[in-house]
């Protein structure tokens, strides 16, 4: 025998039925689109986007670059304002920390007596030494001759020489270009990750590899694209970049904050 159920029941079932399909449409209309008020980069393809980000770096007349990297010579801390006619900020070694002023091509190095006692720091070109004691000095090439160079040279600019051997391994710490190119270039297969936000700024992530393994970009959605943040292939090392296009002062030290040694820095 066939049961006829009341049409209220099923008028019943079908209307919240039908209220959810209308519910679940409309939260899908209303997800949030993640290019929604960005730039646009996060549609283009990774390679686009990798070109974006290094056009966008090219182009910029100053970055403040900070983070860790990792080579052959060592591992750096770095805290550096950069820009195309000098630089400053702070290089962290393993053994010391000292900091870096660059104007146009004069190169000042400044940290404190014990950098200068050091025997091996890493980042200056070599092993290096305060004695023998300044050349205006008159020390005997001792121990206390040597502490006494170090005392005097504790929290002083020292012009570095442009014949030393160190000069250029220490400019390349101040070459805004020359640090860009060596970090913003991904390697391998080029495959977009995910949005994210890196101090408040959203961006989209492009690595090499599905990994990461051939490095790992975050380009910034807002604005001009510029890179905020690069993984180095291999675990090399991890940079966060900021404050692009935000111009700094550079002046040379005055007279009694600087001391020069001619044409070579105190070494053994």
């Amino acid at each position: 025998m066939t049961v006829l159920r009341p049409v209220s029941r099923v008028r019943g079932a079908v209307v919240p039925l039908a209220l959810c399909v209308g519910l679940a449409s409309a939260l899908t209309a209303c997800a949030a689109d993640p290019d929604e008020g960005t730039n646009g980069v996060g549609k283009l393809d990774p390679t686009a986007i990798e070109d974006e980000a290094q056009a966008a770096a090219d182009a910029a007349k100053a970055v403040r670059l900070s983070g860790t990297l990792v080579s052959k010579g060592g591992t750096y801390k770095l805290n550096m304002r950069l820009k195309d006619d000098g630089a400053t900020g702070s290089v962290t070694t393993k053994n010391s920390t000292f900091e870096l002023l660059r104007v146009g091509e004069a190169l000042y190095l400044k940290a404190d007596a014990s950098f200068w006692e050091h025997d091996d720091r890493e980042g200056t070109g070599g092993k290096t030494s305060a004695k023998p004691a300044p050349a205006s000095g008159s020390g005997s090439g001792s121990d206390d001759a040597g502490s006494e160079a170090a005392d005097k040279l504790d929290d002083m600019y020292v012009k570095v020489p442009q014949d030393d051997p160190s000069y250029k391994q220490l400019r390349g710490f101040t070459d805004m270009n020359l640090l860009l190119d060596g970090l913003i270039g991904l390697h391998g297969d080029l495959v977009k990750g995910d949005y994210d936000k890196i101090g408040g700024v959203r961006t989209i992530n492009v690595r090499g590899g599905e990994d990461g393994e051939g490095g790992s970009l975050d380009v910034s959605l807002q604005g001009t694209p510029f890179p905020l943040r690069f993984a180095r292939a291999g675990g090399a090392g991890v940079v966060i970049l900021s404050e692009w296009d935000k111009d700094f002062p550079l002046t040379e030290p005055a007279k009694g904050q600087t001391l020069d040694y001619g044409k070579q820095l105190p070494r053994t």
